[in-house]
């Protein structure tokens, strides 16, 4: 059954997004077609509008959606119309990495997440004049108001849950949590850096306070996100730009620097800094899309025994991770949703532009 489809559409690089009908191709037995009632706006998302990270056009982005399920597949168990669901990454399933529970480094990710199109090159997505469109990024396209997902990326989601704040749990709130928990499996009791607290940056900080880290600090040059960070779990906050944030880590962590650091920045004076201020043995994940070209100097963690983890959506498994997110949320221990600040879909460059200028940390478009 043919499906038509509000859709935000970015045709070149540093263009604004249109508003347009587009046709959705019918599910195919392993999918769902998911109605959209919210999507999050994510930095992924800005850095292919900027060129920062490669794309076909016209394309459409957004993948942080999460709604109703319209249509289940043939071969689809476990959903039914009318289950409310997020979304998250796609992963191919059958790969080593998959077969091994690290569906986020799956050996298809790129292909499957920014290319465009299904893993057979079938579009999911077509303009109303019939012309291509490029869609399934991150396996769903959600800046529109109806997607085609494999069930596989979709997480079935409490009947009492609130579709409208669960996008970002797919991956801007789960990269950040799930760096802490999963990647650096931080232990209680541990010292842990996070610089940039963007809405990745907070979740890692969120995370970190679940994780028992009983030295957590924070490091931007925004006063007010710094103080939403203390508010959020952080122990201390350091304004790097007002201070030698190397000195002050130092003085916090008694002179030996962190055990763990998170880096959300991707900018490679502020990687120096946790390298300079994180312990011997240290553990450091860097999650941040860097703009291209940028290079990071690792000289200087020659003989320092310390680890670098290029980390993907906080190694995790969307389907068990994101209800734990959802349990936690319940239970009063991830107040994720104090990140949101909701827009209407149709207003979505005013989101871009606040989002932009720090006055949102997470944008999440509610379907007009």
């Amino acid at each position: 059954m043919t499906t038509t489809a509000h859709a935000a559409v970015l045709h070149g690089q540093d263009a604004p997004f249109t508003f347009e009908e587009i046709t959705l191709d019918d599910i195919r037995p392993n999918e769902l077609l998911v109605k959209v009632a919210a999507t999050g706006l994510c930095h992924t998302d800005l850095a292919v509008q900027q060129g920062h990270i490669p794309a076909a056009f016209p394309f459409v982005l957004g993948h942080e959606g999460a709604g109703t399920v319209e249509q289940v597949g043939d071969a689809v168990v476990g959903y039914a119309v009318g289950d409310k669901v997020a979304v998250s990454f796609a992963s191919c399933g059958h790969c080593t990495n998959c077969l091994t529970g690290r569906e986020a480094y799956c050996r298809n990710f790129m292909a499957l997440n920014f290319g465009g199109a299904r893993e057979d090159g079938s579009a999911t997505m077509t303009a109303a004049d019939g012309s291509a469109v490029h869609g399934s990024f991150f396996g769903q396209s959600s800046f529109a108001s109806h997607v085609i997902v494999e069930a596989r990326n979709a997480v079935k989601l409490p009947e009492n849950a609130d579709v409208e704040i669960a996008g970002p749990l797919g991956c801007g709130v789960q990269t950040g949590a799930g760096t802490v928990l999963n990647s650096l499996d931080v232990p209680a009791g541990a010292s842990v850096i996070v610089t940039g607290t963007g809405a990745v940056g907070l979740s890692s900080i969120m995370g970190a306070k679940v994780a028992g880290a009983t030295t957590i600090i924070a490091v931007d040059i925004l006063p007010e996100r710094l103080e939403f960070a203390a508010k959020l779990g952080a122990t201390h906050t350091v304004n790097s730009k007002d201070e030698d944030a190397v000195a002050r880590i130092l003085e916090i962590t008694g002179g030996v620097g962190a055990d763990y650091a998170v880096d959300t920045t991707a900018v490679p004076a502020v990687v120096d800094t946790i390298v300079a201020a994180t312990a011997f043995g240290a553990k450091i994940a860097l999650v941040g899309v860097p703009k291209p070209g940028t290079e990071i100097a690792l000289a200087s963690i020659s003989g320092s025994g310390k680890t670098f983890v290029g980390a993907i959506e906080g190694d995790a498994v969307p389907q068990k991770f994101i209800p734990e997110m959802l349990a936690l949320h319940e239970a009063g221990r991830f107040p994720f949703d104090q990140l949101i600040t909701r827009y209407p879909f149709s207003e979505i460059e005013q989101a871009i532009a606040d989002t932009q200028s720090g006055k949102a940390v997470k944008a999440v478009l509610v379907m007009d």
